[in-house]
């Protein structure tokens, strides 16, 4: 979740603006708005988004997931006011069936996913997110989870490091930077950033420094993404959650990067799509699409709030809402 830190400390409110809020909760309110309504936050951060559907609709009740703890404790701080219609639970969003079945609920009215790295977890340097300090090469979102992106550079075979930057970090350079990580950590193991950075910079030829933005970006992203399974719990989740909805019921998604689009994109694809044989004159009962779509494509954040909110750039926005159900429920 790509939201706007303002300082390192103090309190959530403080730390961060959430992106595209406004939109998103335009998108939302006709589900938010309905009497008992039960909404999802399946990647609470500090809990920017969470608050604003909350004061903008007293009878909600908000379900916020975060794999990371000191979210969760900045959040609920955050949230306070609204202690009596909150769940705030320690999970991976792919975990969304158990946490449901857990909170006895069969069905929700909307679910917002804002993906990615949040401020919490960049404001903190000793987390390894961020490439422009040197900080031990971590990555875990949820500091208890077994694998570091200094496991990753230390232990990958040549074929698989380079896999994870080729794919997950859109690196055309992977393979010159798999053997160059293979040849420095055969000295000594990687540990801290700076190293990697500096590593990156001699691999990268100096023509793509000058026009592909930062070298150790996208080598960040990917380790990461890889760390975290961010792509595989995504495409575990979106079912999830889409399924998990009522007849009525919304649902946006945040990307920040083309990867967590395309699943996106493909996930509610599937969904708006009639079931009945093409060759048929009319739509047979019970086969018409679940769901319809909300956005055009995907939206971006405008120019002032891409001025005013830098880590609004590269967002992408889309929304979809659940017009029929498994037994053939419409909405009305």
């Amino acid at each position: 979740m790509a939201d706007e830190a303002h300082e390192t400390g103090g309190s959530a409110r403080d730390r961060h603006v959430p992106v595209l809020l406004e939109r998103t909760l335009e998108l939302l309110e006709p589900a938010l708005s309905k009497d008992g309504a039960v909404v999802v936050d399946a990647t609470l951060g500090m809990g920017g988004h969470s608050e604003a559907m909350l004061a903008a609709h007293p009878g909600l009740t908000l379900v916020g997931l975060d794999r990371d703890p000191d979210a969760l404790r900045l959040a609920g701080e955050r949230l306070a006011a609204h202690a009596d219609r909150i769940h705030l639970v320690h999970a991976v969003y792919d975990e969304w069936d158990r946490v449901l079945d857990d909170l006895g609920l069969s069905e929700v009215d909307a679910a917002l996913f804002d993906l990615g790295v949040s401020s919490l977890q960049l404001d903190e340097a000793d987390r390894g997110f961020a490439y422009s300090q040197d900080a031990p090469l971590d990555m875990r979102m949820d500091p208890g989870a077994p694998r570091t992106a200094a496991d990753v550079l230390n232990t990958y075979p040549h074929e698989d490091l380079a896999r994870v930057l080729r794919v997950y970090g859109e690196e055309k350079f992977a393979g010159k930077i798999a053997s160059a990580v293979l040849r420095e950590r055969a000295k000594e193991p990687f540990s801290n950033s700076a190293r990697l950075v500096e590593l990156l910079y001699n691999a990268v030829p100096a023509a793509s420094r000058r026009t592909g933005g930062h070298p150790a970006k996208r080598t960040f992203q990917a380790l990461r993404i890889e760390v975290n399974a961010e792509l595989d719990v995504l495409e575990r989740a979106l079912p999830a959650a889409l399924e998990s909805l009522a007849v009525g019921g919304r649902i946006a998604v945040m990307s920040y990067h083309s990867l967590e689009d395309k699943i996106t994109k493909r996930e509610l694809a599937d969904r708006v799509k009639s079931r009945t044989p093409v060759d048929l004159p009319v739509e047979l009962p019970g086969h018409g699409p679940e769901f319809r779509l909300l956005t055009r494509g995907s939206e971006q954040a405008d120019e002032d709030e891409r001025e005013t909110n830098p880590r609004a750039a590269s967002v992408r926005l889309r929304a979809a809402e659940r017009i029929r159900g498994g037994n053939g429920e419409e909405a009305t």
